[in-house]
């Protein structure tokens, strides 16, 4: 049985192609975005509506509540459980998503040692005392291969690098191996590359569609439901700028922009960590996507 991945930068149609793929394979998809773990969290990740999935099993898809915080441990387990039974069933496997952590801890066996509370007490005293930039410059100094995968308001992920770091003595990112994959070494995997200025373009239409269908009204939804309440979904793009919005930090004009030059920032992060993974296939932009998918399969077997 196959275990296919598609990523790459967010907006750049990698849902779509995972339909397609999965439709024409009889197989099923596994999601690789961290935040579309999340239940009610809908428009603002672009997640696929019911309808649009084609009728084809989805997994590690709302799957939490806004009030958990996820790790990578936490959905390196759950993935790898989920591939183990559609395979099971005879069914190919695929994997979706751009959340590039999350790909590479379920094709590759990561080390990551155990918590230290004297290290970890340490660095949220720093956090309290001097805030989150001066941590996240110390990460970029330190391990900036770590610091272009994190996002850096996310305080927790930024304290847990620099925790590694302090333990280890060696970047965060040494515990990502870059050897062919130890779990699944016939896993094949397939970026999609788009024009910076198209991807531009796409980011901002998308963040326009985004407020038009109730953005705003979701995380008004989802302040009730708690997501203020725990540190990893309240992080999320456009989510944290609404609610920015709605403690009176930010004008809904300027929510709206920074969403945008967010995640323009954020899919620039995301190519560059894929680009950093050899075992990538590219598909570049005036490919036909299927075709050219399908055609790599057809040339393995």
């Amino acid at each position: 049985m196959k275990l296919i991945v598609i990523c790459g930068a967010t907006a750049t149609g990698k849902s779509d192609l995972a339909i397609a793929l999965a439709t024409h394979l009889g197989a099923e998809i596994i999601n690789a975005d961290s935040m579309q773990t999340y239940r009610g969290m809908d428009i603002g990740t672009a997640k696929l509506p019911f309808q649009e999935r084609a009728g084809i099993a989805h997994h590690m898809l709302d799957v939490l509540d806004v009030t958990e915080d996820s790790t990578v441990a936490w959905y390196q387990e759950q993935a790898r459980a989920a591939i183990a039974d559609i395979h099971g069933r005879g069914k190919d496997a695929v994997v979706v998503g751009g959340t590039g952590l999350y790909i590479k801890a379920i094709l590759d066996d990561l080390n990551f040692p155990d918590t230290d509370p004297v290290v970890r007490a340490g660095l949220e005293l720093e956090l309290a005392t001097i805030g989150l930039n001066p941590l996240f410059e110390r990460l970029e100094k330190l391990d900036p291969a770590a610091a272009i995968a994190i996002d850096r308001a996310n305080a927790r992920r930024v304290i847990r690098a620099l925790e590694v770091i302090a333990i280890t003595g060696k970047p965060f990112t040494a515990n990502l191996p870059r050897e062919a994959s130890t779990r699944y070494p016939d896993a094949i995997q397939f970026a999609l590359s788009m024009d910076r200025d198209d991807l531009t373009t796409r980011i901002s239409q998308r963040v326009d569609h985004m407020w038009d269908l109730g953005f705003v009204a979701e995380v008004n939804q989802l302040i009730t439901a708690g997501i203020t309440t725990a540190r990893t979904a309240q992080l999320a793009l456009g989510y944290s700028q609404i609610i920015a919005m709605r403690n009176g930090i930010l004008s809904e004009e300027a929510a709206k922009e920074d969403t945008k030059i967010a995640t323009r920032q954020y899919a620039r992060r995301q190519e560059t960590w894929f680009n950093r993974d050899e075992r990538i296939n590219w598909i570049s932009q005036g490919q036909p996507r299927l075709e050219t998918v399908l055609q790599h399969l057809e040339q393995l077997n």
